[in-house]
């Protein structure tokens, strides 16, 4: 919000973009900042949720309840959209449309699967801040290495 409101006041034009986690939005200080953004009619943010239900220890459900989280940031007066957050079309053409307003800030929850593509991280929370084995490591790159051959 500072760095939107200071461009505001030097009459800069650029957007700011705040990606954010969605355990990350249980915290109080994101709801502040979200109400803010919406009282001084910050079109020029974007908030990107990576919404993959998962935080570090747990899945989020297991903390408060944040869905539906659009609608919950829509009642405070962002514009918001749902998107496949591995989609990277759909991901360009959301922040092209978060771009479209210039009075209200946009909401954009990036639907994601954490670790995909990597068949023993895929969906675990422990992989949240630990680090690979050099095993896992070499297990992991394989796996993503044999998808991009697939898709070529």
């Amino acid at each position: 919000n500072g760095m939107a409101l200071a461009g505001r006041m030097q009459g800069y034009d650029y957007r700011v973009y705040c990606l954010l986690g969605d355990g990350e939005t249980q915290e109080g200080q994101v709801w502040e900042a979200a109400m803010t953004s919406v009282t001084h009619g910050l079109g020029n943010v974007t908030a990107i949720i990576d919404a993959n239900g998962l935080k570090a220890m747990d899945a989020t459900s297991c903390g408060k309840v944040m869905e539906p989280i659009g609608e919950r940031w829509a009642a405070m007066g962002w514009r918001t959209c749902d998107i496949d957050g591995h989609d990277m079309a759909a991901l360009c053409a959301a922040l092209d449309w978060a771009a479209e307003d210039a009075e209200t800030p946009s909401l954009i929850v990036a639907r994601t699967v954490k670790g995909k593509g990597i068949s023993f991280i895929e969906g675990q929370p422990a992989f949240h801040n630990a680090a690979l084995t050099p095993e896992q490591l070499q297990q992991a790159l394989a796996e993503l290495e044999e998808a991009v051959n697939t898709l070529a």
